[in-house]
């Protein structure tokens, strides 16, 4: 047994016996018979519970000799929740690594970033993953490489070099060591083939309320940067986010009879397609637990939650930033009128080529970087000049610091807690953000919920938040956004 963070035994054993999809991610099931590890919605014969053992992740159950199923493919599984919470250092580890962290850089650079000690960094890797922060990292490019292998014909050296390996020889080491199979393996007899576009499946844990999230992007979608057709969303996208450096799109919709999206994905540089996938994952949310998060939210606020609803992310969190001060004591309609007249500095894009036909416009753009935006003097903006110079002086800061927290923006004049909450919830997907001030929430508190203690929504605020703007407020997603 596993001594990481886990739900008790006798959960994972039920869960495994009826294969609920639920906790598909939160624990991975090995088999010391057949050596092999699976996902709890294996479909295969389950094995006597003396014959199993449990891991939180997928890297801890390889850590131990075991290796992947090729029937569920743990290589798709929903991302674990389990070392959220209020491990702030290990969540920004996770994500830098996710990033190529320790692919372009060495772990003593990384913890420099971070501000804490080598020793902390492995303890904190230990202790809620079972591996250390280099095992993470290898394993993250093999089960990713893994995934590539079984759902696109793209040739091995494009899946290795995507997987961020430098060498092909040290992807089929690393391969065969971690997973204890070769990629042909995994591929069979499958002809490579190349295509400029990439087609994945996006696994997710039940419910998702893709509905809301579409209801949601519908009222913010900036003309020749978004799209909404039926059951799809899709939009133009930067790497790094918000730079600009590199320009692709991607377009995604549920999968009939799954409990995942279909994404399909433009982006030609192929060494950064892991971190890509990863912030697609971040901006839709599909690692949330919401079994948990629903069950704290209704202990507070009671029958009036929706299920499945999740953080309806942007791209970045510059790009939320900008949403944010241009939504300020304005109305949405207001907000995305400025913001399409913004976009017009952006880098022009040709049409991709999942949208719809049948959609008119014929100029589309990515949303500008700091760079563009500070070279102009926005006189497009119908806004106060205060307005203007406070976009203007975080496009200066975000230019010089493109990675920092939008905490630090608190210094410019007009961005105040407001702004930089908004930015955390919809640029960072950060779960316990509280946007108090907005003013469809004031009215719904003020209206089903006087005297309501916020606290007690931590660490889940970000999700009531939603639940407030959807299911309470006078609008679906609140009639204003105020700020500051």
């Amino acid at each position: 047994m596993s001594t990481e963070v886990i739900p008790a035994a006798e959960t994972c054993q039920q869960a495994r016996l009826s294969r609920d999809a639920r906790f598909d991610g939160l624990f991975y099931i090995a088999v010391n018979s057949t050596g092999i590890y699976c996902r709890p919605i294996c479909p295969a014969r389950a094995p006597a519970e003396h014959q199993v053992q449990y891991f939180a992740s997928a890297a801890s159950a390889a850590a131990a000799g075991f290796r992947p199923c090729l029937r569920c493919r743990p290589d798709s599984a929903p991302g674990s929740p389990a070392w959220q919470g209020n491990q702030t250092s290990l969540r920004r580890a996770m994500k830098l690594i996710d990033q190529g962290a320790l692919q372009d850089g060495d772990q003593t650079s990384l913890c420099a970033r971070l501000g804490i000690s080598e020793r902390y960094l492995r303890k904190l890797f230990a202790q809620h993953l079972g591996v250390s922060p280099k095992q993470y990292a290898l394993y993250q490019q093999i089960l990713f490489a893994k995934q590539l292998l079984h759902q696109t014909k793209m040739p091995v050296t494009d899946i290795a070099a995507m997987a961020g390996f430098h060498s092909l020889r040290r992807f089929h080491d690393a391969f065969k060591q971690q997973l204890q199979l070769t990629p042909t393996q995994i591929r069979g007899q499958r002809m490579a083939q190349q295509s400029a576009i990439i087609e994945l499946e996006l696994s997710y844990r039940p419910p998702l309320a893709w509905h809301l999230l579409l209801e949601f992007w519908q009222q913010r979608t900036l003309t020749g940067l978004e799209w909404l057709d039926g059951e799809h969303y899709g939009r133009l996208i930067d790497w790094p986010p918000g730079q600009g450096q590199q320009h692709g799109w991607f377009d995604v919709a549920p999968i009939a009879g799954k409990n995942a999206l279909k994404l399909t994905l433009h982006w030609p540089d192929h060494e950064t397609l892991l971190p890509v996938v990863k912030q697609i994952r971040r901006l839709l949310d599909l690692d949330a637990d919401l079994q948990v998060i629903e069950q704290h939210l209704q202990s507070q606020l009671g029958s009036t939650v929706k299920t499945g609803l999740r953080i309806p992310g942007v791209w970045s969190a510059w790009e939320a930033g900008i949403r944010a001060i241009l939504g300020q004591q304005v109305s949405i309609a207001g907000a995305r009128a400025q913001l399409n007249r913004l976009l017009v500095l952006g880098t022009e894009h040709p049409r991709p080529s999942a949208v719809p036909a049948h959609t008119p416009e014929t100029v589309w753009l990515q949303f500008p970087t700091p760079a563009q935006v500070g070279a102009d003097e926005l006189l497009m903006l119908k806004v106060p000049g205060a307005r203007r110079q406070t976009i203007l002086a975080l496009a200066d800061q975000m230019w010089a610091a493109p990675e920092q927290h939008p905490s630090q923006w608190l210094p410019i004049k007009g961005i105040g807690p407001w702004t930089v909450a908004y930015a955390c919830l919809r640029g960072l997907s950060e779960t316990d953000v509280w946007l108090g001030g907005d003013l469809g929430i004031q009215k719904a508190l003020a209206r089903q919920h006087a005297g309501f203690d916020a606290q007690t929504l931590s660490p889940w605020r970000s999700y009531a938040t939603l639940q407030l703007w959807f299911g309470l407020a006078d609008a679906p997603a609140g009639s204003t956004e105020q700020g500051e």
